[in-house]
Protein backbone atom coordinates (compact mmCIF):
# COMPACT_ATOMS: atom_id res chain seq x y z
CA UNK A 1 0.00 0.00 0.00
CA UNK A 2 1.36 3.44 -0.95
CA UNK A 3 2.50 5.58 1.96
CA UNK A 4 1.01 9.00 2.58
CA UNK A 5 2.07 12.04 4.56
CA UNK A 6 0.30 15.22 5.66
CA UNK A 7 1.63 18.76 5.37
CA UNK A 8 0.34 21.00 8.17
CA UNK A 9 0.28 24.78 7.86
CA UNK A 10 -0.46 26.47 11.19
CA UNK A 11 -1.72 29.99 10.54
CA UNK A 12 -3.11 32.87 12.53
CA UNK A 13 -6.77 32.14 11.90
CA UNK A 14 -6.78 28.58 10.57
CA UNK A 15 -4.85 25.32 10.39
CA UNK A 16 -4.69 23.71 6.95
CA UNK A 17 -3.58 20.23 6.03
CA UNK A 18 -3.02 18.34 2.78
CA UNK A 19 -2.50 14.58 2.59
CA UNK A 20 -0.25 13.37 -0.22
CA UNK A 21 0.39 9.85 -1.45
CA UNK A 22 3.78 8.93 -2.96
CA UNK A 23 5.32 12.30 -2.11
CA UNK A 24 8.75 11.18 -3.38
CA UNK A 25 7.52 10.43 -6.91
CA UNK A 26 7.54 12.82 -9.86
CA UNK A 27 3.77 13.27 -9.69
CA UNK A 28 2.42 12.82 -6.15
CA UNK A 29 -1.28 12.37 -5.50
CA UNK A 30 -3.29 14.72 -3.28
CA UNK A 31 -5.84 12.51 -1.57
CA UNK A 32 -7.41 14.86 0.99
CA UNK A 33 -7.28 18.42 2.26
CA UNK A 34 -9.13 20.40 4.90
CA UNK A 35 -8.89 23.40 7.18
CA UNK A 36 -10.37 24.40 10.53
CA UNK A 37 -10.38 27.73 12.35
CA UNK A 38 -8.08 28.23 15.31
CA UNK A 39 -9.20 30.40 18.26
CA UNK A 40 -7.76 33.89 18.32
CA UNK A 41 -4.55 34.06 20.34
CA UNK A 42 -3.82 30.33 20.14
CA UNK A 43 -1.11 31.01 17.55
CA UNK A 44 1.03 34.00 16.72
CA UNK A 45 2.59 34.34 13.26
CA UNK A 46 2.55 30.59 12.75
CA UNK A 47 3.94 29.81 16.20
CA UNK A 48 1.87 27.89 18.74
CA UNK A 49 1.11 29.90 21.88
CA UNK A 50 -1.53 27.60 23.42
CA UNK A 51 -0.49 23.98 22.70
CA UNK A 52 -3.62 22.34 24.12
CA UNK A 53 -5.94 24.62 22.13
CA UNK A 54 -4.03 23.95 18.92
CA UNK A 55 -3.94 20.22 19.66
CA UNK A 56 -7.74 20.24 19.97
CA UNK A 57 -7.99 22.05 16.63
CA UNK A 58 -5.69 19.47 15.04
CA UNK A 59 -7.85 16.61 16.32
CA UNK A 60 -10.88 18.37 14.83
CA UNK A 61 -8.98 18.82 11.56
CA UNK A 62 -8.22 15.10 11.34
CA UNK A 63 -11.88 14.34 12.00
CA UNK A 64 -13.15 16.82 9.40
CA UNK A 65 -10.58 15.91 6.76
CA UNK A 66 -10.70 12.15 7.42
CA UNK A 67 -6.93 11.98 7.05
CA UNK A 68 -5.56 8.45 7.17
CA UNK A 69 -1.91 9.21 7.91
CA UNK A 70 -0.65 10.57 11.22
CA UNK A 71 2.81 11.37 9.82
CA UNK A 72 3.05 15.15 9.45
CA UNK A 73 5.50 17.75 8.18
CA UNK A 74 5.32 21.15 9.87
CA UNK A 75 6.21 24.49 8.33
CA UNK A 76 8.09 27.39 9.90
CA UNK A 77 8.23 30.83 8.35
CA UNK A 78 8.03 33.85 10.64
CA UNK A 79 10.41 36.39 12.13
CA UNK A 80 11.87 33.74 14.43
CA UNK A 81 13.29 32.00 11.38
CA UNK A 82 16.05 33.56 9.32
CA UNK A 83 17.86 32.69 6.13
CA UNK A 84 21.25 34.09 5.14
CA UNK A 85 23.75 33.54 2.33
CA UNK A 86 26.68 31.40 3.48
CA UNK A 87 29.82 30.14 1.74
CA UNK A 88 31.88 27.40 3.40
CA UNK A 89 34.80 25.13 2.41
CA UNK A 90 33.57 22.23 0.31
CA UNK A 91 32.83 19.12 2.36
CA UNK A 92 30.14 16.42 2.65
CA UNK A 93 26.83 18.00 3.58
CA UNK A 94 26.68 16.14 6.91
CA UNK A 95 30.08 17.59 7.86
CA UNK A 96 29.01 21.11 6.84
CA UNK A 97 25.91 20.87 9.00
CA UNK A 98 27.94 19.63 11.97
CA UNK A 99 30.29 22.61 11.64
CA UNK A 100 27.56 25.27 11.47
CA UNK A 101 27.49 26.10 15.22
CA UNK A 102 31.18 27.05 15.03
CA UNK A 103 30.82 29.22 11.92
CA UNK A 104 27.59 31.19 12.21
CA UNK A 105 27.31 32.58 15.76
CA UNK A 106 28.00 36.14 14.55
CA UNK A 107 25.14 35.81 12.03
CA UNK A 108 22.48 34.88 14.60
CA UNK A 109 20.32 37.14 16.80
CA UNK A 110 20.26 34.43 19.52
CA UNK A 111 22.91 32.17 21.11
CA UNK A 112 23.75 29.27 18.83
CA UNK A 113 22.55 26.83 21.49
CA UNK A 114 19.05 28.32 21.26
CA UNK A 115 18.78 27.78 17.51
CA UNK A 116 18.15 24.88 15.15
CA UNK A 117 20.51 25.19 12.18
CA UNK A 118 20.47 23.80 8.66
CA UNK A 119 22.27 24.46 5.38
CA UNK A 120 20.81 24.33 1.88
CA UNK A 121 23.58 24.12 -0.75
CA UNK A 122 22.93 25.93 -4.04
CA UNK A 123 26.25 26.08 -5.91
CA UNK A 124 29.96 25.26 -5.81
CA UNK A 125 32.95 27.47 -6.57
CA UNK A 126 36.60 28.19 -5.88
CA UNK A 127 37.72 30.52 -3.10
CA UNK A 128 41.09 31.80 -1.93
CA UNK A 129 41.63 28.66 0.13
CA UNK A 130 40.20 26.13 -2.31
CA UNK A 131 36.84 24.64 -3.32
CA UNK A 132 33.75 26.12 -1.67
CA UNK A 133 30.03 25.46 -1.34
CA UNK A 134 27.59 28.38 -1.33
CA UNK A 135 24.04 28.15 -0.08
CA UNK A 136 21.47 29.32 2.42
CA UNK A 137 21.91 29.10 6.16
CA UNK A 138 18.55 28.46 7.85
CA UNK A 139 18.24 29.14 11.56
CA UNK A 140 15.11 28.83 13.67
CA UNK A 141 14.64 29.69 17.34
CA UNK A 142 14.45 26.30 19.01
CA UNK A 143 11.56 27.16 21.36
CA UNK A 144 9.39 28.23 18.42
CA UNK A 145 9.90 24.92 16.64
CA UNK A 146 9.44 22.79 19.75
CA UNK A 147 6.16 24.54 20.67
CA UNK A 148 4.65 23.48 17.33
CA UNK A 149 6.07 19.98 17.61
CA UNK A 150 4.60 19.54 21.10
CA UNK A 151 1.14 20.64 19.95
CA UNK A 152 1.22 18.08 17.14
CA UNK A 153 2.36 15.33 19.48
CA UNK A 154 -0.36 16.25 22.00
CA UNK A 155 -2.88 15.74 19.21
CA UNK A 156 -1.63 12.18 18.75
CA UNK A 157 0.22 12.90 15.49
CA UNK A 158 3.79 12.02 14.50
CA UNK A 159 5.97 14.95 13.35
CA UNK A 160 8.43 13.46 10.85
CA UNK A 161 9.87 16.73 9.59
CA UNK A 162 10.00 20.51 9.95
CA UNK A 163 10.49 22.50 6.75
CA UNK A 164 11.00 26.16 5.91
CA UNK A 165 7.81 27.48 4.32
CA UNK A 166 9.71 29.39 1.60
CA UNK A 167 11.36 26.11 0.54
CA UNK A 168 7.97 24.40 0.48
CA UNK A 169 6.64 27.09 -1.86
CA UNK A 170 9.73 26.95 -4.06
CA UNK A 171 9.39 23.18 -4.33
CA UNK A 172 5.91 23.25 -5.84
CA UNK A 173 6.42 26.39 -7.93
CA UNK A 174 9.73 25.28 -9.43
CA UNK A 175 8.05 23.94 -12.63
CA UNK A 176 6.79 27.48 -13.31
CA UNK A 177 10.32 28.89 -13.13
CA UNK A 178 12.44 26.01 -14.41
CA UNK A 179 14.64 28.37 -16.40
CA UNK A 180 15.85 31.85 -15.58
CA UNK A 181 15.36 33.72 -12.33
CA UNK A 182 11.97 34.39 -10.77
CA UNK A 183 10.76 35.81 -7.46
CA UNK A 184 7.94 34.06 -5.62
CA UNK A 185 5.81 36.40 -3.51
CA UNK A 186 3.41 34.73 -1.08
CA UNK A 187 1.17 37.06 0.93
CA UNK A 188 -0.15 35.47 4.11
CA UNK A 189 -2.15 36.81 7.02
CA UNK A 190 0.84 37.86 9.15
CA UNK A 191 3.88 37.61 6.90
CA UNK A 192 4.85 37.98 3.26
CA UNK A 193 7.43 35.55 1.95
CA UNK A 194 9.82 36.25 -0.92
CA UNK A 195 11.84 33.44 -2.51
CA UNK A 196 14.08 34.06 -5.51
CA UNK A 197 14.83 30.98 -7.61
CA UNK A 198 17.37 30.58 -10.40
CA UNK A 199 16.72 27.64 -12.72
CA UNK A 200 14.39 26.19 -10.09
CA UNK A 201 16.93 26.44 -7.21
CA UNK A 202 16.16 28.75 -4.23
CA UNK A 203 18.90 31.38 -3.97
CA UNK A 204 17.42 33.97 -1.64
CA UNK A 205 14.76 34.09 1.07
CA UNK A 206 13.24 36.98 2.98
CA UNK A 207 10.27 36.99 5.34
CA UNK A 208 8.58 40.39 5.64
CA UNK A 209 6.61 40.81 8.91
CA UNK A 210 3.56 42.28 7.18
CA UNK A 211 0.51 40.48 5.83
CA UNK A 212 -3.15 40.79 4.99
CA UNK A 213 -4.26 41.16 8.61
CA UNK A 214 -2.01 44.20 9.03
CA UNK A 215 -3.64 45.81 6.00
CA UNK A 216 -7.09 45.13 7.48
CA UNK A 217 -6.15 46.69 10.84
CA UNK A 218 -4.72 49.82 9.22
CA UNK A 219 -7.76 50.09 6.97
CA UNK A 220 -10.13 49.79 9.93
CA UNK A 221 -8.27 52.62 11.66
CA UNK A 222 -8.31 54.89 8.62
CA UNK A 223 -11.98 54.36 7.83
CA UNK A 224 -13.01 54.13 11.50
CA UNK A 225 -14.91 50.89 10.94
CA UNK A 226 -14.85 47.52 12.75
CA UNK A 227 -12.33 44.91 11.62
CA UNK A 228 -14.93 42.64 9.93
CA UNK A 229 -16.18 45.62 7.90
CA UNK A 230 -12.63 46.56 6.92
CA UNK A 231 -11.95 42.99 5.81
CA UNK A 232 -15.12 42.97 3.70
CA UNK A 233 -14.15 46.30 2.08
CA UNK A 234 -10.65 45.02 1.35
CA UNK A 235 -11.97 41.86 -0.27
CA UNK A 236 -14.71 43.60 -2.27
CA UNK A 237 -12.96 46.73 -3.53
CA UNK A 238 -9.27 46.02 -3.07
CA UNK A 239 -7.00 48.50 -4.86
CA UNK A 240 -9.10 48.58 -8.03
CA UNK A 241 -10.59 52.03 -8.57
CA UNK A 242 -12.85 50.65 -11.34
CA UNK A 243 -14.84 48.86 -8.63
CA UNK A 244 -15.69 52.10 -6.85
CA UNK A 245 -19.33 53.02 -7.48
CA UNK A 246 -19.73 55.81 -4.93
CA UNK A 247 -17.64 58.51 -3.29
CA UNK A 248 -17.34 56.34 -0.17
CA UNK A 249 -16.09 53.47 -2.35
CA UNK A 250 -13.43 55.71 -3.86
CA UNK A 251 -12.31 56.81 -0.39
CA UNK A 252 -12.10 53.16 0.66
CA UNK A 253 -10.03 52.18 -2.40
CA UNK A 254 -7.66 55.05 -1.68
CA UNK A 255 -7.31 53.85 1.90
CA UNK A 256 -6.56 50.30 0.76
CA UNK A 257 -3.90 51.63 -1.61
CA UNK A 258 -2.32 53.64 1.17
CA UNK A 259 -2.23 50.73 3.61
CA UNK A 260 -0.70 48.39 1.02
CA UNK A 261 1.92 50.92 -0.09
CA UNK A 262 4.38 50.03 2.69
CA UNK A 263 4.24 46.34 1.78
CA UNK A 264 4.77 47.15 -1.89
CA UNK A 265 7.80 49.26 -0.98
CA UNK A 266 9.25 46.39 1.06
CA UNK A 267 8.73 43.98 -1.84
CA UNK A 268 10.34 46.39 -4.31
CA UNK A 269 13.34 46.87 -2.02
CA UNK A 270 13.70 43.13 -1.45
CA UNK A 271 13.77 42.32 -5.16
CA UNK A 272 16.14 45.24 -5.78
CA UNK A 273 18.50 43.97 -3.07
CA UNK A 274 18.73 40.57 -4.73
CA UNK A 275 19.31 42.11 -8.16
CA UNK A 276 22.05 44.39 -6.80
CA UNK A 277 23.83 41.58 -4.94
CA UNK A 278 23.41 38.99 -7.73
CA UNK A 279 24.08 41.00 -10.91
CA UNK A 280 24.54 37.85 -12.99
CA UNK A 281 21.01 36.62 -12.14
CA UNK A 282 18.51 39.30 -13.20
CA UNK A 283 14.94 38.60 -12.07
CA UNK A 284 12.68 38.10 -15.09
CA UNK A 285 9.27 37.76 -13.43
CA UNK A 286 7.33 37.57 -10.18
CA UNK A 287 5.12 34.59 -9.32
CA UNK A 288 2.30 35.76 -7.04
CA UNK A 289 0.55 33.29 -4.71
CA UNK A 290 -1.37 33.44 -1.46
CA UNK A 291 -3.92 36.02 -0.32
CA UNK A 292 -2.31 38.84 -2.28
CA UNK A 293 -3.25 37.08 -5.49
CA UNK A 294 -6.93 37.60 -4.61
CA UNK A 295 -6.68 41.29 -3.69
CA UNK A 296 -8.08 43.28 -6.61
CA UNK A 297 -5.43 45.52 -8.13
CA UNK A 298 -2.52 44.11 -6.12
CA UNK A 299 -1.02 42.23 -9.04
CA UNK A 300 -0.87 45.37 -11.20
CA UNK A 301 0.45 47.45 -8.31
CA UNK A 302 3.21 44.90 -7.64
CA UNK A 303 4.18 44.93 -11.31
CA UNK A 304 4.39 48.72 -11.22
CA UNK A 305 6.44 48.71 -7.99
CA UNK A 306 8.96 46.09 -9.15
CA UNK A 307 8.88 46.99 -12.85
CA UNK A 308 8.59 43.28 -13.60
CA UNK A 309 5.86 41.13 -15.14
CA UNK A 310 3.73 39.55 -12.40
CA UNK A 311 1.93 36.29 -13.10
CA UNK A 312 -0.23 34.12 -10.88
CA UNK A 313 1.76 31.10 -9.75
CA UNK A 314 0.19 27.65 -10.03
CA UNK A 315 1.61 25.30 -7.39
CA UNK A 316 -0.46 22.36 -8.63
CA UNK A 317 0.95 21.78 -12.11
CA UNK A 318 2.82 18.61 -11.13
CA UNK A 319 0.28 16.86 -8.94
CA UNK A 320 -2.45 14.29 -9.37
CA UNK A 321 -5.82 14.47 -7.64
CA UNK A 322 -7.77 11.66 -6.04
CA UNK A 323 -11.15 10.97 -7.63
CA UNK A 324 -12.87 12.43 -4.59
CA UNK A 325 -11.30 15.88 -5.22
CA UNK A 326 -12.93 18.04 -7.87
CA UNK A 327 -11.00 20.53 -9.92
CA UNK A 328 -13.40 23.21 -8.69
CA UNK A 329 -12.50 22.38 -5.08
CA UNK A 330 -8.84 22.94 -5.86
CA UNK A 331 -9.55 26.19 -7.70
CA UNK A 332 -11.40 27.58 -4.69
CA UNK A 333 -9.07 26.33 -1.95
CA UNK A 334 -5.78 26.18 -3.83
CA UNK A 335 -4.39 29.56 -2.70
CA UNK A 336 -4.93 28.71 0.97
CA UNK A 337 -3.54 25.14 0.89
CA UNK A 338 -0.48 25.76 -1.29
CA UNK A 339 1.89 25.86 1.70
CA UNK A 340 0.52 22.65 3.22
CA UNK A 341 0.82 20.95 -0.18
CA UNK A 342 4.42 22.10 -0.52
CA UNK A 343 5.26 20.81 2.95
CA UNK A 344 3.78 17.40 2.17
CA UNK A 345 5.51 17.28 -1.22
CA UNK A 346 8.91 17.42 0.45
CA UNK A 347 8.15 14.97 3.22
CA UNK A 348 8.79 11.27 3.66
CA UNK A 349 6.44 9.05 5.60
CA UNK A 350 7.98 7.12 8.47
Amino acid sequence: MAKSIVGVDIGAAAIRAVEVQDADRSKPLITRFAEVPVPEGATRQGEVVEPNTVAAALRELWSVGKFRSRDVVLGMGNQRVLSRDLTVPRAPIAQIRESLPFQVQDMLPVPVGDAILDFYPTSEGIGESGPTVSGLLVAAVKDAVLANVRAVQTAGLRPVGVDLIPFALARVLAPASATGTAAIVECGANTTTVVVMSDGVPKFVRIIPTGGDDVTRLLAGQLEVPLPTAEAIKRHLGMDSSRAQTHDDAVAVGAVRETVSELLASLRNTVSYFVNTHPSEPVSQVLLVGGGAALAGFRDALAEATRLPVVLGDPFTSVGLAKSIRGEDLRVHGPSIAVAWGLAAGGKAA
